[in-house]
């Protein structure tokens, strides 16, 4: 089959040839019909993941049809359309028996979602206000699942182009944080006091801090953009923290049993993440597309779709 290959950090991708894959015994296999470019794909060829074994073919946010079972599956079969979690857990240690396959010590990781993040983490209600800073594709599905949710949601970017596109999924306000002295207090005063929930989809030491900043007393901030190589530590207003009661809380994909309630809301028209694909390209165009997830560019989550 043909595969996207990395077999250095930071050096071009190539589109390669590489073995058939087969089931393991409890395993399958699935024909990608789709997978989105996502900046965790970009982190990784950067060498900001240690857990990446070289060579790596990437592309985790995937979904496609089951071509083959191993020996041991009983629940699956040839022909049926899937997706997979981002955190694939063990599915026997202890965080994993507790319904917590997010945090497996074991895990593999190929899909994320925004969905964890809003809905169980930052336990998002009809008319909080919520901050999301960073307008790419996490960022944009977290503003429509709060939307959804019957949140105020002020979406937080670089450019017109970005914040426009959030307005028309959901965003009640919009801040150019290019263009904004002080985004902190720009979203205090919308909000008259601060957001209850935010998060910073992004990953960055800036929009990491405004994203705690930002919120009101006993508010919640989650964070879902990695913060990876030199910006692993960011700083962090503690002095806010303590003073305000505030939650920090961290988002790592979402459990598998978690997906029902999310294609539920697919199913009824109250999420539409087909208005989230800024385009569609192939395999052959997926090596540069992935080099210049860097410069931030383009609008919604560009997804291969020939292969």
């Amino acid at each position: 089959m043909k595969a996207v290959v990395f077999e250095r950090f930071g050096e071009a991708p190539r589109i390669q040839t590489v073995p058939d894959p087969k089931p393991a015994a409890d395993g399958v296999v699935i024909k990608v019909e789709a997978t989105g470019l996502c900046r965790s794909d970009w982190h990784g060829w950067m060498g900001h993941d240690d857990g990446i074994t070289l060579p790596h073919v990437p592309g985790h946010e995937l979904a496609g049809i089951v071509v083959a079972v191993g020996k041991r599956v009983t629940r699956w079969k040839a022909g049926e359309r899937v997706t997979v979690p981002f955190c694939v857990g063990c599915g026997r240690c202890f965080e994993c028996n507790s319904g917590n396959h997010q945090v497996c010590e074991h895990q593999t990781q190929p899909f994320v979602t925004s969905f964890r993040a809003i809905v169980d983490q930052g336990r998002v209600t009809p008319g909080e206000w919520v901050a999301v800073h960073g307008c790419g594709g996490v960022g944009l599905s977290a503003i429509m699942i709060a939307s959804s949710m019957g949140a105020n949601v002020i979406a937080i970017d670089l450019t017109d182009e970005k914040l426009d596109f959030a307005r028309k999924i959901g965003a009640v306000a919009t801040i150019n944080a290019s263009t904004t002295p002080n985004v902190v207090k720009a979203i205090k005063q919308i909000t008259n006091g601060g957001a209850h929930m935010s998060m910073d989809a992004l990953g960055h030491p800036t929009t990491s801090f405004n994203s705690i900043a930002n919120l009101r007393r006993r508010g919640r901030h989650v964070q879902v953009g990695l913060m990876l190589g030199e910006h692993a530590r960011p700083q962090v207003p503690m002095d806010k923290v303590i003073a305000f009661e505030l939650e920090i809380l961290g988002s790592h994909g979402m459990q598998a049993h978690r997906y029902p309630a999310m294609m539920e809301m697919i199913r009824t028209g109250k999420l539409k993440p087909e208005l989230l694909v800024g385009k569609k390209i192939s395999l052959d165009e997926a090596p540069a597309a992935l080099v210049a997830m860097g410069g931030f560019e383009g609008i919604g989550i560009g997804v291969v779709t020939k292969f």
